[in-house]
């Protein structure tokens, strides 16, 4: 029930008369639904739009600025029907202090060690700690971009990790021991794989129960819808949930207690975060995974009292930190994790009054505290006078982005604080009222000094793409004239041309492989060169050959999950023995190759034995012929894979057969500090359909695919087989 109305008793001399009349008036619309609010300071008109922006002064226009955005959020909030219950909630509150987040890929080298079938998490975590001061939280992602090669939903590949679900419980276990939360992912575009049999929510809110996970990551979503939060509270499993893109249904801000920040305008004025100004305890870890210089992103984040996604391995295309990135990430942090409650103040503001051009700052209060975040927006050092307050006698300050007390001079009731400020850096200010205390704040303030003592910008900036390595592979006995079931493949100039076909990376250096002649990975590869005479596989290993393997070599993988996964009884199914083998790892098919006498082929000649010497596009011409090839399944469960031999109509011009549109195949393995992957030549016939996500075919032969690589049990699958090589006698006279 409303207050009854009421004739207020008041003496006129001190009766509220609202606020002073504004000199500039915003009026922001109700139906401002952008990431980013407008920002203060008038923009020049033409023909200053671009080069007046020097021109553009926010302190001007900061204080109208922001009685206007109050008058705005709380009509918004009204607008929205706006609860805050979730974030009172005591088990989902670590939300608001998880500042450094991560996108991990379970392939990540770091996070599991495929030669002792381990996960390393320590490893990942220290290594993390040492480059830039460690993580709250992490996102274990295990679906994209290798999803879709085969019709394993998003579900099938949490279980088909090493260990299944209790090996992820074990890593769970392991970032908890180090206080970092998790998150698994949630993939609304999976509909074209194996239908779970339920509903995405509730596949997913068991698995998050059974491993121990604290979060939902939304793939895609403009915000995670309530079916995805209910559906764990109704297991008694209480998550928070993570959108990776922006919120769009407002009302979502209720119970998305945190979400991804994308796409920061990076202008003269630094924007304010829509969802942070609403809701100031909705923590935002924003992420620009493409992002090689961060300043920006990290000053944007320190003003907005948000947090970071420090994502580096973007589907096994390794984008790390610069140094001076890692270091500025690491000293905000710290910040972050000394003040935590000040970070969330319901009373924050922005765009508080510089003293200095193009130094913009924030200010966070709470129970007689009041943290000051600093940005400088300029190239070169700032110093002396940067803001000023006023000025309670027994306030004390200090600078605690360098670990030491300040003395300001205070004039008519102001404190002047001054401090330096290096180009395009940061700082902080700490201001404590009398009786205040700050636990810890003497650690804390060595902490930071020993920090400051080495220049932010002492740090190199300077990226680089991570160098690959082609893994050898051992040559085998020469043989004068092509084994049974081979084909020979004469010696020959050829010009190898091949591009990755990954969704993303661009054109970027670290995207695709990195061959041995190339100064560093990139996506489009260029080469002439003299190939040897070998011998190939005129089809793919079949089933009965691969069983004679297994019977006569006694092989048993070490790993042998999803080993074989479409045999009954150890053997294959009736009818399926001239079908080629797959449900093989690449280390199975490297024990055939060697039982056998043979080898994998390099990705050149597998693509020169398909090719010939006229570039043509299929190994049978250059337009695409259905009739060459199996039937494309485009359905949601895998077929069996045609019989070889039985599209000779396919054949190359050396009479190989069986190539495109039928198994992927098995070639080079190349391996980098964090991750390991596999070139797939060939396609094969599974199409799954409803989503541009799935793992893209490569029929052409001036493609091939990169298959990320992390262990026997999660790599093998039903599309991907393999054929071998024998190296030929070189040709006498």
């Amino acid at each position: 029930m409303t207050s009854p109305y009421d004739i207020p008793e008041s003496d006129p001399a001190d009766a509220d008369h609202g606020p002073a009349p504004l000199r500039s008036e915003y009026k922001f619309s109700h139906v401002t639904t952008g990431r980013y609010l407008p920002t203060p300071g008038k923009a020049p008109g033409w023909p200053f739009a671009d080069i007046g922006q020097w021109m553009i002064d926010a302190n001007e226009s900061a204080a109208d600025w922001l009685a206007e955005l109050r008058d705005w959020r709380r009509e918004h909030l009204v607008r929205i029907g706006y609860d805050d219950a979730h974030y009172r909630r005591p088990e989902l509150q670590w939300a608001q202090r998880n500042f450094v987040h991560a996108q991990m890929m379970v392939e990540d080298r770091h996070f599991f060690d495929v030669g002792t079938g381990e996960y390393t998490v320590d490893r990942y975590l220290d290594d993390l700690e040492r480059r830039f001061g460690g993580l709250d939280s992490v996102l274990i992602w295990y679906i994209y971009p290798n999803i879709g090669i085969d019709d394993r939903n998003q579900f099938d590949l949490a279980h088909d990790l090493p260990g299944g679900l209790a090996g992820l419980k074990r890593a769970v276990d392991a970032f908890h021991r180090r206080g970092v939360k998790v998150f698994l992912p949630a993939k609304p575009w999976d509909h074209g794989t194996r239908d779970p049999g339920c509903t995405h929510w509730d596949g997913l809110a068991a698995i998050v129960k059974a491993v121990g996970a604290d979060g939902i990551n939304g793939d895609t979503f403009n915000g995670v819808p309530r079916a995805f939060f209910d559906a764990c509270d109704r297991l008694g499993h209480p998550v928070v949930v993570q959108p990776e893109s922006t919120i769009s249904a407002e009302e979502q801000l209720i119970w998305n207690v945190q979400s991804w920040g994308k796409k920061a305008p990076d202008g003269p004025v630094p924007p304010v975060s829509k969802w942070k100004w609403l809701e100031p305890r909705h923590m935002v870890n924003y992420e620009n995974r493409w992002g090689r210089d961060r300043t920006h992103d990290l000053q944007y984040c320190f003003l907005n009292g948000i947090g970071y996604n420090a994502w580096e391995n973007i589907w096994g295309i390794w984008n790390q930190f610069t140094p001076r990135n890692a270091e500025a990430l690491r000293r905000i942090a710290t910040i972050y994790r000394q003040f935590p409650s000040l970070v969330v103040s319901m009373d924050w503001a922005p765009y508080q009054q510089s003293a200095q051009r193009n130094v913009f700052i924030s200010r966070f209060p709470g129970d007689g505290r009041v943290l000051w975040t600093m940005a400088n927006r300029n190239e070169y050092d700032v110093d002396g006078e940067q803001f000023a307050i006023e000025h309670v006698d027994g306030t004390r300050y200090w600078d605690v982005w360098h670990g030491r007390a300040l003395s300001p001079r205070v004039v008519d009731g102001q404190a002047l604080l001054e401090l330096p400020l290096e180009a395009r850096g940061f700082g902080a200010v700490l201001a404590l009222a009398p009786g205040a205390v700050e636990p810890g704040l003497e650690d804390y303030l060595a902490v930071v000094a020993a920090q400051a003592a080495q220049p932010l910008n002492a740090h190199s900036a300077a990226w680089r793409a991570l160098p690959q390595a082609m893994v050898e592979v051992a040559p085998t006995a020469p043989r004068a004239t092509a084994p049974e079931g081979m084909v020979t493949v004469p010696a020959g100039e050829f010009l190898f041309k091949v591009d990755g076909i990954e969704i993303e990376g661009f054109n970027w250096a670290g995207v695709d492989v990195q061959y041995p002649w190339e100064p560093a990975p990139r996506r489009h590869h260029h080469r002439r060169m003299q190939v040897p005479a070998f011998h190939i596989d005129r089809h793919p290993v079949t089933n009965a050959q691969f069983q004679r393997f297994v019977r006569d070599s006694g092989y048993a993988p070490r790993d042998a999950a999803n080993f074989l996964r479409h045999w009954v009884d150890g053997a294959p199914r009736p009818g399926w023995e001239h079908r080629p083998v797959t449900w093989v790892s690449l280390e199975d098919a490297r024990a055939y190759a060697a039982w056998a006498g043979k080898r994998l082929p390099r990705e050149w000649e597998w693509q020169y034995a398909a090719q010939g010497n006229d570039g043509r596009l299929y190994p049978w011409g250059n337009d695409w012929s259905k009739a060459c090839v199996p039937r494309v399944n485009r359905g949601r469960r895998l077929l069996p894979p045609d019989e070889v031999g039985q599209h000779p109509q396919g054949a190359s011009p050396f009479g190989v057969e069986d190539l495109v549109g039928h198994v992927w195949q098995w070639t080079d393995e190349f391996v980098d500090e964090h991750t390991r992957a596999a070139i797939l030549r060939g396609g094969s016939s599974y199409q799954p359909q409803t989503s541009h996500w799935y793992f893209p075919q490569a029929y052409r032969l001036d493609q091939h695919g990169k298959y990320l690589l992390m262990a026997p049990c999660k790599d093998r699958s039903g599309t991907v087989g393999f054929r071998c090589v024998v190296d030929a006698e070189p040709a006498h006279g």
